[in-house]
């Protein structure tokens, strides 16, 4: 799955589901369904992702009393809150997150929390709760670890569409550039094509056509970086022009 094989990883997922009745370590065979859960999202196949978290989750519940596996568990009911916000199951995906991250928050496991923190607070905007939103993304804003950027840029991307919400495309758009700056460091390609693609649509509603079609470019080049393309060199480095502020 890192190395972006879904092909190989959804193979090596279902020999995995195959040889788990062989195998007699519960924590191994959790382990192998919080795998193959994260290889079945990636896939779609949602329903399926959910049994696999909830056969995890039952295996560690069984070990947490002889075990230290309360991060484990969180880690299970933080997937399981990703199915549900994917689903559009909105109350449930809270519940679960929140019980993930008063866990991880307890173990003070830093960034597995703010992580959580983006997508709790994520919830809570597609509800309509947009100041608990932004209470939790305040947090998030001054992370001092480099590991920490994408989450940083995370609640300025939300933030931005926040204020999208609002009617306040002037702060959505420093917003989108502040997240901008940061993932473009961080080198996650796929975050930050999202955000192109974001940014985009604002230039292009405010009528800055050209601006807007620099904003998706620079996306769509960041998503085919060299090693990714079947025939040819590899892509140019997309040029990336300097900003001009936030519009007025």
């Amino acid at each position: 799955m890192d190395m972006g094989a879904q092909i190989r990883a959804s193979h090596a997922a279902e020999v995995a589901l195959a040889l788990a009745p062989q195998v007699s370590d519960p924590a191994l065979v959790a382990g192998m369904h919080r795998s193959v859960a994260r290889t079945l999202l990636a896939e779609g196949r949602i329903a399926e992702a959910d049994t696999s978290i909830a056969k995890a989750q039952e295996l560690y519940q069984q070990l947490r009393l002889r075990l230290r596996l309360r991060t484990e568990l969180a880690h299970c009911h933080w997937m399981r809150g990703y199915v549900h916000a994917q689903h559009g199951d909105l109350e449930d995906a809270e519940r679960e997150l929140r019980v993930a991250h008063g866990t991880l928050a307890a173990r003070r496991a830093s960034l597995y929390t703010a992580q959580v923190e983006v997508e709790l607070a994520d919830v809570l905007r597609r509800r309509g709760r947009h100041e608990e939103a932004q209470e939790l993304l305040a947090r998030l804003l001054d992370l001092s670890d480099e590991r920490g950027m994408v989450h940083t840029a995370g609640a300025h991307r939300l933030l931005g569409l926040i204020a999208e919400d609002r009617g306040d495309l002037a702060t959505a758009e420093r917003h989108y550039d502040s997240a901008l700056v940061l993932l473009e460091r961080s080198g996650a390609a796929g975050d930050l094509a999202d955000l192109c693609r974001l940014r985009g649509d604002l230039l292009r509603r405010t009528g800055r056509t050209e601006a807007a079609l620099d904003a998706y470019r620079t996306g769509l080049g960041h998503r085919a970086t060299p090693g990714t393309t079947t025939l040819g060199p590899g892509p140019e480095h997309p040029p990336l022009r300097a900003f001009h502020g936030p519009m007025t």
